[in-house]
């Protein structure tokens, strides 16, 4: 009887997913210093559990790779070989050549093999001793004349050719072209013509929706320098999965490379292949090369252009295509699954079982069912509703998954930017355990990570300037993660030199945001690094600096019902905290009454209510009314004018104000009564319905009647721009 082990293809792959987030961090572990012998044996069970399960589904590219990266940590292992820093990196590269093999398999497509045959070679080279002086003149050979080759066509490339396609819900991300095309405008000279034929007729379209197309050619401009493409990406790093982006070179007058143009200035010398052994330098000169190639190698039809093919082809005139990560083909959507602890079945059938218990109880009981049995039936429901609601934690306890699966991707991300940017960096990792829901945690990375460079970038000192101010050159990032009510609380802090108060002031009047005469409190300043296009870099790197991707940071955890706060200290580090409901599915509401209507406020949205008190209301004008609450003016909102209903009253003093923030602002509410709080199912209208500005989602009530969620942020622009109308003015 044979056995069809395809059914267990899926599951190889993502344990592998797992036994590669073993090997890397398990390599970050032997990189800092510490050979300590369990890490080493677990990082090669790692590989070794990869490559046997491999070779079991027939997946030869995958166990013919690992087998040489299971020959090195075995040597590694018995002590024959010493565990580099150079060893280290080029493990690592074999981990994300085995994560875009895995990649594959899981699409059931052919892989690249390029990176994968430079980075086995490399591997190879490393492995073979006194046998590599030969085989090492072969690889620099093709990796000085790749190199060589790449250097003249850098010397004729005169700019980049860019095709932009938003897709069309792209402005609905919070980012927008217009920003976009002011970025490249500063790298060089640029010109840009829009394709117009996506337009629809102007009673059909949608101001939230993204109809143009661009081609944009940008050229290199003596006075900036040559523009990099990595440069380009950074800027498009937001929107690279909401659009179509296609990034060129733009080549001057056709020439040829001859075989004597790839000089053999980078071949190791004589010397070094008599002696029969490769340097440790030489070696990482070729690993760096392979950890740049993403952004610099030229690759024409998913193949990797040598310079021998080079040498005896003419190279395309004006354009030659780059691979770009939007080119490649879409991954088809693959479901995703949660692995479980046996616990919690346990827990959910004990629910159920409980369940189905209390609903036989009460079907007798309706059977035969008279007044006397009243308390009886009471009791019923009362034990139905404790079963609903253990069974409901029992079910939202299995999508709950502990932070660390976001955590494990930082280890890697600043082990690689801190070597880039020369800085001796630690990060300190606390409250891995912490359980928040899987859709929360899937759409927290992106910000995250953002928020991680940002420390990287302009938090940490460099070591000669925290030496100087008398710090340790090593400089610590630390992530910690806890509970807080029914919010999961995220920090992400530096020990670096703080946010510069005056420079973010100084730049803000300067950018118009704010004036001269403003009083602004601390908190308001530092407040600003969140304003779209705010940055106070003195130079642009490729890490940031643009001030593209903060903004979208607060729009992105506040699309997760959440909010994001900094504060810092001069010279001593800066602390961002993210606080987030625990799940997106149940969120705690409070019920208010406006006429006839019942919304829902987002408890997390709430700072107080109160009885109005008229002598404390101040206005020009119907428009501009503002309510005293100790030492600050907070701007007035009648909600029945907002959505269009009869109130119960127009009385003030008969109302009830609700004090709520909303993107960094606070407003007060008015509002007929307010009801009872309670959990509330999260419908979306997106889906549903059609997004409508003010409000978040909408739920059912006991009562079968449908409440909106109010989304405060949508809200205080809505009643904002019906203020500055002339007849709401006017009213």
């Amino acid at each position: 009887m044979s056995i069809d082990l395809s059914q267990f293809k899926q599951t190889f792959i993502e344990e592998s997913d797992e036994g590669l987030d073993v090997l890397e961090s398990g390599l970050l572990a032997l990189d800092s210093g510490t050979a300590d012998d369990e890490v080493i044996h677990a990082v090669f069970r790692a590989a070794h559990s990869i490559k046997g399960g491999a070779g079991t589904f027939g997946l030869n590219e995958i166990a013919d790779f690992t087998h040489v990266m299971e020959t090195l940590l075995d040597e590694m292992r018995d002590g024959r070989r010493e565990i580099s820093k150079e060893a280290v990196n080029l493990l690592l590269n074999s981990v994300d050549v085995l994560r875009e093999l895995m990649d594959a398999a899981r699409d059931d497509s052919s892989p690249d093999m390029s990176r994968a045959d430079d980075v086995k070679t490399l591997l190879d080279v490393m492995l073979s001793g006194e046998n590599a002086a030969e085989q090492t003149t072969e690889v620099v050979s093709d990796s000085a004349e790749l190199s060589a080759e790449m250097k003249n066509r850098d010397s004729r490339q005169t700019g980049w050719l860019i095709k932009l396609h938003p897709h069309e819900h792209m402005l609905r991300t919070g980012n927008d072209t217009v920003r976009i095309f002011k970025e490249l405008n500063t790298l060089g000279d640029m010109e840009s013509t829009a394709d117009l034929s996506g337009l629809p007729e102007l009673l059909h379209m949608d101001p939230e929706l993204s109809y143009l197309s661009w081609e944009i050619i940008l050229k290199n401009n003596a006075e900036l320098g040559d523009i990099k493409k990595a440069t380009i990406e950074e800027i498009f790093e937001w929107v690279e999965d909401d659009c179509d982006l296609l990034i060129e070179p733009l080549m001057s007058e056709t020439s040829e490379i001859s075989a004597e143009e790839l000089s053999g200035e980078f071949l190791p010398s004589s010397a070094d292949t008599a002696a029969g052994s490769v340097t440790e330098d030489v070696l990482q000169s070729h690993i760096d090369v392979l950890m740049v190639q993403d952004d610099d190698s030229v690759t024409t039809d998913n193949k990797t252009v040598s310079s021998s093919e080079q040498s005896t082809e003419k190279i395309a005139p004006n354009v030659s295509p780059i691979q770009k990560k939007s080119e490649k083909k879409k991954k088809p959507k693959v479901e995703g699954s949660i692995r479980v602890g046996t616990n919690k079945v346990d827990s959910l059938i004990d629910m159920v079982g409980e369940l189905v218990i209390t609903q036989s109880m009460l079907s007798q009981l309706g059977e035969h069912f008279s007044m006397g049995k009243l308390e009886t039936l009471r009791g019923g429901l009362a034990q139905l509703e404790r079963n609903i609601r253990e069974l409901q934690e029992s079910v939202m306890r299995i999508r709950m998954l502990p932070i660390s699966f976001s955590f494990q991707r930082f280890p890697r991300l600043v082990h690689d930017l801190s070597q880039k940017m020369s800085k001796k960096i630690e990060l300190k990792m606390t409250g891995e355990q912490t359980e928040l829901d899987k859709a929360v945690m899937e759409k927290i990375g992106d910000p995250m990570v953002h928020l991680v460079r940002n420390s990287l970038d302009h938090g940490i000192e460099e070591p000669h300037v925290r030496l100087a101010a008398g710090k340790d050159e090593m400089g610590i990032i630390r992530l910690n993660a806890y509970h807080q009510g029914g919010f999961i609380v995220i920090e992400i802090s530096d020990d670096g030199a703080g946010l510069p108060r005056d420079k973010l002031l100084e730049k803000a009047i300067e950018k118009g945001l704010v004036s001269p005469q403003d009083n602004l409190s601390d908190e308001k300043i530092y407040d600003l690094i969140f304003h779209p296009g705010f940055s106070t870099a003195d130079q642009v790197s490729d890490i940031s600096g643009r001030g593209v991707g903060m903004d979208v940071v607060r729009k992105n955890i506040k699309d997760l019902g959440g909010k994001v706060e900094v504060s810092t200290t001069p010279g001593e580090g800066t602390t961002f905290t993210i606080r987030l409901p625990l799940t997106l599915a149940i969120l705690d509401g409070q019920l208010i009454q406006v006429g006839q209507e019942t919304y829902i406020i987002p408890l997390v949205s709430i700072i107080e209510s109160f009885e109005v008190d008229v002598s404390k209301i101040n206005s020009i004008d119907r428009a501009n009314e503002v309510y005293k609450i100790r030492d600050e003016y907070i701007p007035l909102i009648r909600l029945y004018d907002v959505f269009d209903v009869q109130p119960e009253t127009t009385c003030l003093q008969e109302c009830l104000l609700v004090v709520v923030e909303g993107d960094g602002g606070k407003a007060g509410l008015l509002v007929d009564d307010l009801l009872s709080q309670q959990q509330v199912v999260i419908k979306s209208l997106e889906t549903n319905y059609k997004r409508v500005p003010g409000f978040s989602g909408a739920t059912i009530l006991g009562d079968g009647t449908i409440s909106l969620i109010l989304d405060m942020s949508g809200l205080l622009i809505l009643a904002s721009e019906m203020q500055s109308t002339p007849n709401y003015a006017n009213a």
